[in-house]
């Protein structure tokens, strides 16, 4: 699995400017007047990692397979969006399906470029989204427990929760809380996502700096950090135009370009890494001669699980993981791994399965070191 982030933010604050250069694409349209992403644009991109390169090198692989995520590059939020102001209708419903919320935020001035709101404050933006988000949320709610009074009669477990959990959502958004401050049960997680409430999105604050501030931020995105430690929220610094130039450049003068700017990686990158600690994700490795595959899990999935991403069969019938961490396997080294095993960052990994009375058992390579003569080790899925 990838996962789906959705880019929001007020009107002109760099919100298409940024999907464009993330996506090396010109589907979103970027202007300066409100509304002028009118369908929410959708780009996947790859998931940089040097480690997957390093693995083809030493298997062979043919090929190699990142893993994704998808941007969604939403309808620009007005004051008043959860009464249906602007194209908030369009905005409330396309977020829900996203995994969580980056929000752009303007923290640079430029007197060419309009603000809304006719200022620039970038905490105050934040807070305008949030408003919006929330009482779009306790209307949702309202709804649903009217909805739910019938049916709450006959008792069903599943609708007795679901009440539960959305009146405590309600509590928290009456006192000016987000949904995602509430305390929920390992239990009850399931169901609280399926509630597909706004505010229980993980949220990612980008501040969109101008070009000369990208490497240090300036006093506007020091602002946002203050802001987003106390939230327990995410943060990135990036300069949307300095994207823009990088996703034209061939990557030898990309590379040159970030140093003279100061800047260690791109921020693509930046952002990627903001999003997987946000969600508490990471990835695991199948690598073999016909290709070097990443694939994204969360922190604290089980062998038989990360199996199941690739395909169900492979978690039903799972026998055990043939396992390397991403040091030890650069080293020619191996372990067998069971059912209750965690997954970690880096693993690469090779599954044994049932698949009803036949056994798959893919040929595997052993690492042997024998003076100058050295076989690696390797480990790859076989789907």
């Amino acid at each position: 699995m990838g996962f789906k982030m959705g880019i929001v933010g007020l009107p002109n604050v760099g919100k298409s400017t940024l999907f464009n250069a993330l996506t090396r694409t010109a589907a979103a349209q970027a202007a300066n007047f409100p509304f002028c992403t009118i369908e929410p644009n959708v780009g996947e991109v790859a998931v940089p990692d040097a480690r997957l390169e390093t693995l083809a090198g030493i298997a062979g692989s043919k090929q190699i397979i990142p893993t994704r995520m998808t941007f969604v590059d939403i309808a620009g939020l007005v004051r008043g969006a959860s009464k249906g102001e602007g194209l908030g209708n369009q905005f409330l419903a396309n977020i829900r399906e996203c995994d969580a919320i980056a929000h752009v935020l303007r923290c640079f001035e430029d007197g060419d470029i309009t603000h809304v709101e006719g200022r620039i404050d970038p905490v105050a933006d934040a807070e305008t989204i949030e408003t919006e988000l929330m009482l779009a949320d306790m209307e949702s709610i309202e709804r649903r427990l009217t909805a739910l009074g019938k049916k709450l009669r006959g008792g069903d477990q599943e609708v007795l929760d679901q009440d539960r959990l959305l009146r405590a959502a309600l509590a928290a958004l009456n006192e000016g809380r987000p949904a995602r401050t509430v305390q929920v049960a390992e239990d009850d997680k399931r169901l609280w996502r399926q509630l597909m409430l706004l505010t229980s999105k993980p949220v990612l604050y980008v501040c969109n700096v101008e070009e000369a501030k990208a490497a240090t931020g300036n006093s506007q995105s020091d602002r946002v950090a203050v802001m987003a430690k106390a939230q327990g929220a995410g943060t990135v610094v990036i300069s949307a135009r300095i994207e823009e130039e990088l996703a034209q450049m061939p990557s030898d003068d990309a590379a040159m370009f970030l140093e003279e700017m100061g800047l260690h990686e791109a921020g693509l990158d930046r952002l990627i890494k903001a999003g997987y600690a946000l969600l508490g994700l990471q990835t695991y490795f199948t690598v073999g001669p016909k290709e070097a595959r990443a694939w994204t899990i969360t922190k604290g999935t089980l062998a038989p699980q990360a199996a199941g991403v690739i395909h169900g069969d492979f978690e039903k019938g799972f026998i055990k993981a043939e396992t390397v961490g991403y040091d030890d396997y650069v080293a020619g080294k191996g372990r067998v791994e069971g059912k209750t095993y965690e997954v970690k960052d880096g693993d690469v990994l090779h599954f044994l399965f049932n698949a009803g009375a036949q056994k798959f058992s893919p040929k595997i390579f052993r690492a042997r070191r024998d003076g100058d003569k050295t076989e690696r080790l390797s480990h790859g899925a076989s789907v």
